[in-house]
């Protein structure tokens, strides 16, 4: 069976960095599309940064764009979404999801498996 597993979330100062991680398995990681998104309290959840199945296409929102980056590793069955210059505008539950093809999508409903969520908080 599908499972996504996310780590590397907890509390930093705003500026600060992390490096999420979303080990998965039960699928052929490689063919499909993989992306982050985020939910903070009464908020909608929002795609943050996704990324094709081979690694070729990726892109983020404009809100974090020049702050976060995706990026994959086929041969270890993990995506990461590295984050600096955290602000506390970006605490939220930080969610991966698989892509239901390989090309990159933005769409909530282009996924149908997602992890459990790791919680970031941003707060001096």
């Amino acid at each position: 069976q599908v499972q996504l597993v996310e780590s590397g979330g907890g509390l930093v100062q705003p500026g600060e960095s992390l490096r999420l991680s979303c080990a998965a398995s039960g699928f052929n990681f490689g063919s499909y599309a993989m992306g982050w998104f985020r939910q903070a309290p009464g908020k909608e959840r929002e795609v943050v940064a996704y990324i094709s199945g081979s690694g070729g296409i990726l892109d983020s929102v404009q809100t974090v764009k020049d702050r976060f980056t995706i990026s994959r590793d086929n041969s270890k069955y993990t995506v990461y979404l590295q984050m600096n210059s955290l602000k506390p505008e970006d605490t939220a539950l930080y969610y991966c999801a698989k892509g239901k093809r390989s090309l990159a999508a933005s769409q909530p409903w282009d996924y149908d498996y997602w992890g459990q969520g790791t919680q970031v908080t941003v707060s001096s």
